[in-house]
């Protein structure tokens, strides 16, 4: 019978330093990777593994669930083989090369820059052994553990109840293959066997299934495959997997087991604060509690494979996945890089086939940051193709980057599209996002179209009454979310939502809001111990089980003028209670109500809110005098100035945009093709493309100019590049455009 042993103990080393010993999973970025300056170390990192002494009889394996980005393997000095792609499980045999005793592996593993996606992205690369290792035995009989990864079992279920396996095993000649199907009991509702072959082919059927109804009932079976020679069992695999069916409807979204379901949700990164991606078992029972909690339920797994422990807590909490490969940003020309875009995406399907939870294979995120060419769609489609062949009963997308034009041939590649789109944070007003998604949906009514990211940055310090776009306040993630929400309420055709992201996350290039090395637009913080403001709201619209929650914990200080006190809820309404009078009983609109000038007395104030005897939440404010300066983020002033004159910089005041000049609102391609105000953004460009955020995601001088990014206005790009563009550099910008007369 098989056998897996867990290696948690190695010894690591950087190149040219010392080996240590190290606990696995391991990543070497845990700290630098997420302390900003976009410095983080990638290079080559060494493993020394010591293995169990193999048994006699047995063949023996060493199973990778994550390395990143390409491992070279040896056993005592023995080339094993390379695998390239940081996200997927991946094994060598090593019977050949171990020793009665003392056998040692070795891991070369690179994380350096390469044609391996993805190389350019707004998040971390974490390199390292960061997911499990084991150390397997089996017979000389067995299932394929070389069959990409996989289980070498594979499970095609109809909601007829009739059911096809696809077994590998390997060496198994004069055995049987014999397969039970058990229910969600243990007990045994179908079973079949037949003459090992190395493709066997077994049809089953199952008599009325209970489906797999993903939140309402998330119903799982089990295949149990044996392989036996006589009597004697050599092998045996459990796969888990669920009978359920589903289509998407341009004009009325997602619809499971022949039930219309609005699919709402979130995306998910796998890191967290002080391990990168060496998270444990335990880490990802915590993220899987916390989404089930928001009440999402789908979850965009960004932007690459997960690992298959994720995939199956979400299985049997029933969150309806889209997975995807890291084809992303920036497109790679060339034969490694095109190839390994298939690599992935074979492995990702192979890998995760069985997952009753997997609906969407993601075959791209954001590829038009760079230029659009024809490589880069012939690669698309060939990515799209290979998913389709691979696994015809899901369903293919892409994520586009906003400026991805409604026409663009991208989106009639994949069966389903959505887009990433940020009106209200990088650019625009929120209010922008209901006219687009409409437009598109009337130019492309046979088109699905769903959103794939949106969100706000919110950073735990910064508060405000009077919130605005970039304050990255709580208060204002809040007001953009609910515009949100209530903008996708009312349009059913969207076949999906997600938000970006349930978890703040490494992006070592960033500095934004006073912190470093992180996306902020989490509902959760980094390390998952504070919900922020907004994750209350998404649980009031979201969950039925009564709740209700008082904004603004965190913003304690309340001065006058700033003593609104909004409360999220599911219930119907609010009684606010003031130091234990009651205040006022107010309904709930759109999931919130909001209680005008409070009257605070001087000092701290206990604030509740209570739904009859069903919920209640409390916080604490003090009322105070004046405003409390320290709930306002610092205006930066500390970038270069790129006109090289200190003395040039004026008082804070409101730029200018005379009408038939030029101007920082207009669009990068129209002041490129003006001679005059080329020259003066030529340097802007430069330092845009220079900006930490923007090289990590990989957009150069020549993107934005020629790209679709050129298609942004230069003010929504200077947001974009963060504190690379200081208010005193834009007005100088904006001051030298706007004397040059358009026409």
């Amino acid at each position: 019978m098989r056998t897996t042993t867990l290696l948690t103990c190695a010894r690591f080393a950087k190149e040219g330093e010392a080996f240590a010993p190290v606990s696995l999973p391991h990543t070497w970025n845990a700290k630098d990777g997420q302390d900003g300056g976009n410095d983080y170390w990638r290079g080559v990192g060494t493993y020394q593994i010591d293995l169990p002494d193999p048994t006699d009889g047995k063949r023996q394996f060493i199973e990778f669930k994550g390395a990143n980005h390409v491992a070279t393997v040896y056993c005592n000095g023995r080339l094993l083989g390379q695998h390239k792609g940081g996200f997927s499980t991946f094994r060598f045999d090593l019977t050949a090369a171990m020793r009665p005793t003392g056998n040692v592996l070795r891991v070369d593993v690179s994380n350096a820059p390469s044609d391996i996606y993805p190389q350019t992205a707004d998040f971390t690369f974490f390199g390292g052994l960061y997911r499990e290792v084991s150390f397997i035995e089996t017979a000389p009989a067995h299932f394929d553990l070389l069959k990409t990864g996989t289980s070498a079992v594979f499970v095609t279920p109809m909601v007829s109840g009739t059911t096809r396996l696809d077994l590998f095993p390997v060496d198994a000649g004069g055995c049987t293959v014999s397969v039970d199907l058990k229910d969600a009991s243990g007990a045994v509702v179908a079973s079949a066997s037949a003459p090992a072959e190395a493709h066997t082919v077994l049809t089953l059927s199952v008599k009325a299934p209970h489906l797999w109804n993903g939140m309402a009932d998330p119903y799982c079976y089990t295949a149990e495959a044996s392989l036996l020679r006589g009597d004697e069992v050599l092998d045996t695999v459990a796969v888990d997997y669920g009978y359920r069916s589903f289509h998407v409807d341009p004009n009325t979204g997602f619809w499971l087991n022949g039930k219309n379901t609005p699919l709402h949700g979130v995306a998910r990164h796998q890191d967290r604060l002080d391990k990168g991606w060496a998270i444990s078992r335990a880490d990802h029972e915590e993220d899987i509690a916390l989404i089930k909690e928001v009440g999402a339920n789908t979850v965009r797994l960004a932007h690459y494979q997960h690992d298959q422990y994720f995939y199956d807590l979400c299985d049997h909490t029933g969150f309806v996945v889209w997975a995807e490969i890291p084809f992303i940003s920036r497109f790679i020309p060339g034969q490694e890089a095109h190839d390994n875009t298939l690599s992935q995406m074979t492995e990702l399907v192979a890998q995760n086939y069985n997952h009753p939870s997997i609906f969407f294979w993601g075959i791209s995120n954001e590829i038009l940051i760079g230029k659009d060419r024809e490589d880069l769609r012939q690669n698309l489609r060939e990515v799209n193709a290979l998913a389709k062949r691979l696994d015809p009963s899901r369903m293919t997308t892409m994520a586009q980057v906003t400026m991805t034009p409604m026409e663009s041939e991208h989106n009639i590649i994949t069966d389903v599209e959505s887009y990433n789109h940020y009106f209200g944070w990088y650019f625009g007003e929120a209010a922008d996002n209901g006219p687009w998604l409409d437009q598109f949906h009337a130019m492309y009514p046979d088109r699905c179209l769903g959103v794939s990211e949106y969100g706000a940055e919110a950073i735990l310090k910064w508060h405000s009454a009077y919130p605005e776009n970039h304050d990255y306040t709580e208060e204002y993630a809040c007001e953009y979310h609910h515009d949100m929400l209530k903008t996708f309420a009312a349009r059913p055709y969207l076949w999906a939502t997600h938000l970006w992201n349930m978890f703040d996350f490494a992006a070592d290039g960033r500095d934004e809001g006073g912190v470093q090395g992180r996306n902020n637009k989490g509902l959760v913080t980094y390390d998952r111990k504070t919900k922020k403001d907004a994750f209350y709201l998404y649980k009031a619209y979201w969950t039925t089980e009564p709740m209700l929650h008082v904004r603004g914990a965190r913003f304690v200080d309340r001065a006058p003028g700033e003593r609104d006190v909004t409360v999220y809820t599911n219930c119907p309404s609010v009684t606010l209670i003031l130091n234990g009078a009651e205040v006022a009983t107010l309904e709930a609109v759109d999931h919130a109500a909001v209680f005008k000038d409070v009257p605070l007395k001087d000092g701290p104030n206990t604030v509740s809110a209570r739904c009859g005897d069903v919920a209640s939440n409390t916080i604490i404010l003090n009322g105070v005098a004046e405003h409390n300066y320290a709930y306002d983020l610092p205006e930066g002033n500390d970038a270069a100035n790129w006109f090289d004159d200190p003395k040039a910089r004026e008082a804070r005041k409101p730029l200018n945009y005379p009408e038939g000049f030029y101007s920082i609102k207009d669009k990068v391609t129209d002041l490129l093709a003006n001679s005059e105000t080329a020259a003066i953004i030529h340097d802007a460009m430069e330092v845009f493309s220079k900006s930490s955020m923007m090289s990590m995601m990989g957009s150069s001088k020549e993107d934005g100019a020629g790209g679709i990014m050129g298609t942004m206005r230069l003010t929504d790009m200077m947001k974009m590049a963060g504190k690379s563009f200081s208010a005193d550099i834009k007005r100088q910008i904006n001051d030298a455009l706007t004397k040059i007369r358009k026409g």
